[in-house]
């Protein structure tokens, strides 16, 4: 299992001591493996330290997957899939029917693999050449431990271009036609693991749509960059009067008004096919009109260096969003930029609100679903921010 191993600098050796489970390439003094390989961790003197999956051409050349001098078990990845198992189902999140992140990558143990879990089907994402090093042995756990009737392979994020990886799609065990229906709880909705966004799907905004529908008291309701829409339907579902679905996506307007069709509330919701900043901005029939606005937009910043530029962006959105709602409304907004913290993502939404000459109350700043755990020494795990912001005049 050990093909290789890596030795520490000072600084790198202060890194690791400190428990983040990233180690950079300035962060080694050496380094002797192939790519993907699994590795010895050494301090400047040689003494093993540690375990972690290696990457050639990554910034980030090795991730820790086990502290300490003992080599892992032969049965290591088995273990680490069912432990993430049993955490979804101890906190009753494994519903056969439903969705769930089963592996949350590196906060899980299992560096650069996120598993997702819709419906009886299991789609894998790998970024990093360790982690499709180790992707057989992690299919076989699943199997072994969950018996999926499909196991689907998603690794097509640009990501790999970085790791010198191939995009893959496919289909490694069962079989699979068209989309899978999901059901959370009185809602249902299609995933197309095949073609859809990431797996498919946002699982991690799941409580925020549960807190944005109980809003709702019978008015109207925006969802902005809706995607499936499943903000939208949720409202619907809990009495919103009528519903605007803004994307710049038309396959994902489809896939919108298929799952409000399903649900049986499509008389109650309205597509536009938009660039969603620009409508935005020049819509005088949306002025001081929902009851809930939610704006989720893509990731403003993808690093340190975007972050400039992505603060000016969501103080130009929320500052249009705060003026669409009406008084005493509600806005959600939302932020998956890493890069961006949530002290910075307050700032910024009070400068919006300051630019929109509107009174806004934090009600709540919440993150991602229980199933994206926040690893506390990996700091990068905690990327969603969701701001439940109460608008008055």
């Amino acid at each position: 299992m050990i093909s290789g191993s890596v030795r520490l600098t000072g600084r790198g050796r202060k890194r690791f001591e400190g428990g983040h489970p990233w180690i950079f390439a300035d962060d080694l003094s050496a380094a002797d493996a192939p790519a993907g390989a699994t590795v010895a961790i050494e301090d400047p003197r040689g003494a093993i330290v540690g375990y972690g999956l290696f990457s050639s051409q990554s910034k980030i050349r090795v991730r820790v997957f086990l502290r300490g001098d003992q080599a892992p078990a032969p049965d290591h990845w088995r273990r680490r899939v069912d432990r993430a198992l049993a955490a979804r189902r101890d906190a009753g999140l494994l519903d056969p029917d439903g969705a769930c992140r089963l592996i949350a990558g590196d906060a899980d143990g299992v560096p650069g693999m996120v598993v997702d879990h819709y419906a009886g089907v299991c789609v894998l994402q790998s970024g990093f050449q360790g982690a499709d090093a180790i992707r057989d042995e992690l299919v076989e756990a699943l199997e072994a431990s969950l018996a999926p009737r499909a196991i689907v392979e998603r690794s097509d994020s640009a990501v790999r271009k970085l790791e010198g990886l191939e995009r893959r799609v496919a289909v490694l065990r069962g079989a699979l036609t068209g989309e899978v229906e999901v059901r959370e709880d009185s809602l249902r909705y299609e995933v197309d693991v095949l073609g859809g966004h990431k797996t498919g799907h946002y699982l991690d905004q799941r409580e925020n749509r549960r807190r944005a529908a109980s809003a709702v008291r019978g008015g109207e309701f925006l969802d902005a960059f809706c995607y499936d829409g499943l903000f939208a339907v949720r409202a619907a579902l809990a009495g919103a009067r009528h519903v605007v679905c803004l994307d710049q996506a038309e396959a994902a307007l489809e896939r919108a008004r298929r799952n409000a069709e399903r649900n049986g509330v499509l008389a109650r919701l309205s597509f536009e096919r938009v660039d969603v900043m620009r409508e935005l901005r020049g819509r005088e029939d949306f002025a001081r009109r929902f009851e809930v606005a939610v704006v989720d937009p893509p990731a403003f910043a993808k690093n340190k260096s975007e972050l400039v530029g992505a603060e000016r962006g969501y103080r130009e959105l929320n500052a249009r969003a705060l003026s669409l709602v009406r008084d005493g409304g509600l806005l959600v907004s939302a932020s998956c930029s890493y890069a961006m913290s949530p002290q910075l993502f307050v700032q910024t939404l009070g400068a919006a609100a300051n630019q929109a000459r509107r009174d806004v109350f934090l009600e709540a700043l919440c993150g991602a679903a229980p199933d994206h755990p926040h690893l506390l020494t990996l700091p990068e795990s905690h990327y969603l921010k969701c701001a439940f912001l109460r608008v008055r005049d």
